[in-house]
C-alpha cells in the first residue's frame, strides 16, 4: 500500500444565545427589530500532518473558545459587544480573526472557516484567505 499525500480536517460546534438588530434595514424589515438567536458556530481546522497521538489538534484546546463566547457574546446583545454590524456573515469573519490572534498560534493545524448559523436552515461561512507574499 503506497502512502498518498492527504489533508486532515476537524471540526468543533459552539452554541450561544444572543439578541441582535440590523439597523440598516429598511424600517419594515424584520431583522430591523431587537430579536435573538439560538447561534451555532463551526470552526473548522486543518492540518498536513498530525500530532501525537494522531491529532490535527486536541479540542480540549478548544475550549477557551468556548470561554470566549460564553464571556463576550452569549446572552448579549451582539450590537452593544461587536465592533461591526452583527450579520451572520460579519459575526463569522470576526470570530476568525479573533481566532487566528488568540487560538491559532496555539494549536496544531490551521483555521480553514467559521460558520455561523442563526437556524437550523441557514448559515453564513467565512474563510480566511492567505495573502500571497512577494
Amino acid at each position: 500500500m503506497s502512502a498518498r499525500q492527504g489533508r486532515y480536517r476537524i471540526g468543533k460546534r459552539f452554541r450561544f444565545e444572543a439578541a441582535h438588530q440590523l439597523s440598516g434595514l429598511p424600517e419594515d424589515h424584520k431583522c430591523r427589530r431587537l430579536h435573538g438567536h439560538s447561534y451555532a458556530v463551526e470552526f473548522v481546522l486543518a492540518g498536513d500532518r498530525l500530532s501525537t497521538p494522531g491529532f490535527v489538534t486536541d479540542f480540549g484546546d478548544l475550549d477557551v473558545v468556548r470561554r470566549y463566547l460564553a464571556d463576550h457574546l452569549d446572552h448579549r446583545v451582539l450590537n452593544d459587544v461587536l465592533p461591526v454590524e452583527p450579520t451572520s456573515e460579519n459575526l463569522a469573519r470576526f470570530l476568525a480573526e479573533w481566532f487566528a490572534e488568540h487560538v491559532e498560534p496555539h494549536v496544531g493545524g490551521r483555521l480553514e472557516r467559521v460558520r455561523v448559523s442563526e437556524t437550523e436552515s441557514t448559515w453564513a461561512e467565512y474563510e480566511p484567505v492567505e495573502e500571497a507574499r512577494p
